[in-house]
């Protein structure tokens, strides 16, 4: 059958899909271990019934609301909350705020969420929020009202709550809404709640947040992608050159806060991001986009790349099929798919979004030796960062500088200290860390 005529499934049943396959890789190992006295019939019949209860999605609330917009005309907005398991409390999962956002969308992702935190040990089960907007067309007030009217509505249902569900940013969001959800809910059913604070994460510092939780998750980018291409057999397989991030090629498709702190980090790394995709413009620079300066240009021009000087404008359907070693997804869901795959010449793909890629997609790219690193463990860093936000609001104590850099920074002073203390008393000497100092301060970071 053609790619053309192949009929891909919607993103949650998309999801439920991938289920299935991972289902064969550990229901023999989980019987294996059940604690249970009973046959290997019933162990069997057991685990199955368990994993039948994981796959569909447990609720997910629809609700509209009305809002009075500056010109004095309302306008009514869609919005969703999915909790897909309560095998744990709280749930957790972020906010996203989109023009084309639907439920199956939200219980997908809240599905993923489940499975994201179970495997980096975060003691939550899976949710996701949306509301149905398009946020450039409203101003800065109508946005905190939409914001804030969400989050009564969440708040009404009793779906929000530091014990009970923990929205986080996402697509559309940043900390400001974060800091608007928090307030709402501090000043509503959220009173006299001492723990008030974490009912989300994401917040600005002054509210509880911490050090790194912008960044958190394309910090997670790059330690995953170092991960895989740091180890010689994955690199063969896939047909890198050589082991390492340093001197990798790199095309990302979005620019917004994972694309973006994913693409500083992993050109600190030493990687040279040739191409950037944006939602109206593509970038390529053979020889490397310059990732601060391009920054600077953002912020100086309402988030808008287009016009950039440091690198050459480029149809953004077709620069993510130029060649690279990696191509980072950084986007939305569904972006690689059935008709699209054969035309990927990554030798590596990075899935900085949650499902970008489809299950045909998936088949057809490993087929073709092309690396995945896959989603679920990719982009996790934001829900680690964001479980120790809601640890030290539960616990009401600061952890100290909970940053990336700060010991790192602070040894490499020392160090340096060292050096002209030395070069003072007429001993000049080049000090350098050692590899294991080297390698300790790069894992604990």
């Amino acid at each position: 059958m053609s790619s053309d005529n192949i009929v891909e499934p919607p993103f949650f049943e998309m999801v439920g899909l991938f289920f299935d396959e991972a289902l064969p890789h550990v229901e023999k190992k989980l019987i294996e271990t059940l604690p249970y006295k009973g046959s290997a019939e019933e162990k069997e019949s057991y685990i199955k019934g368990v994993l039948s209860t994981i796959k569909p999605c447990n609720n997910c609330y629809e609700f509209t609301f009305p809002i009075k917009l500056d010109n004095g005309k309302f306008e009514l907005f869609q919005g969703w909350r999915a909790q897909h398991s309560h095998h744990i409390a709280p749930c957790k999962g972020g906010i996203r705020f989109a023009p084309d956002v639907d439920r199956g969308e939200v219980m997908a992702l809240a599905s993923l969420m489940t499975y994201k935190c179970s495997l980096v040990d975060a003691p939550y089960a899976g949710g996701k929020a949306a509301l149905k907007i398009d946020s450039k067309k409203y101003s800065l007030g109508e946005l905190e009202r939409i914001t804030r009217r969400f989050a009564l509505e969440l708040c009404k249902k009793n779906f929000i709550g530091p014990s009970i569900d923990v929205p986080a940013p996402d697509v559309g969001t940043s900390e400001r809404e974060m800091a608007w959800i928090a307030d709402t809910y501090a000043n509503t059913t959220g009173f006299g709640d001492l723990n008030a604070m974490g009912c989300v994460t994401g917040k600005p510092i002054a509210m509880g947040g911490v050090e790194g939780r912008t960044e958190a998750t394309g910090k997670g980018v790059m330690f995953g992608i170092r991960a895989f291409v740091d180890v010689e057999k994955n690199c063969k397989a896939c047909g890198l050159s050589s082991p390492g991030i340093a001197g990798k090629r790199c095309i990302v498709q979005g620019f917004g806060n994972v694309g973006m702190w994913s693409c500083t980090f992993l050109t600190e790394a030493g990687a040279k991001i040739i191409g950037i995709i944006e939602w109206n413009v593509g970038l390529y620079n053979k020889d490397g986009i310059d990732i601060p300066a391009l920054i600077k240009y953002k912020n100086e021009h309402g988030g808008d790349l287009k016009g950039f000087h440091g690198a050459q404008e480029f149809d953004r359907v077709e620069l993510m099929y130029e060649e690279c070693d990696i191509l980072l997804l950084a986007a939305l869901q569904r972006v690689v798919t059935a008709k699209n795959c054969h035309k990927i010449k990554a030798k590596c793909i990075a899935e900085g979004a949650n499902g970008p890629t489809t299950p045909y997609a998936h088949k057809e790219l490993l087929k073709r030796n092309i690396m995945i690193i896959p989603d679920l463990f990719l982009n996790a860093g934001g829900v680690t960062v964001s479980y120790f936000e809601w640890i030290k609001n539960l616990n009401h104590i600061s952890y100290g500088r909970l940053t990336f850099k700060y010991d790192k920074n602070a040894s490499m002073l020392l160090l340096d200290s060292i050096k002209h203390s030395l070069a003072k008393s007429g001993k000049p000497t080049d000090i350098e860390p050692t590899k294991q100092l080297s390698d300790f301060l790069d894992v604990s970071f």
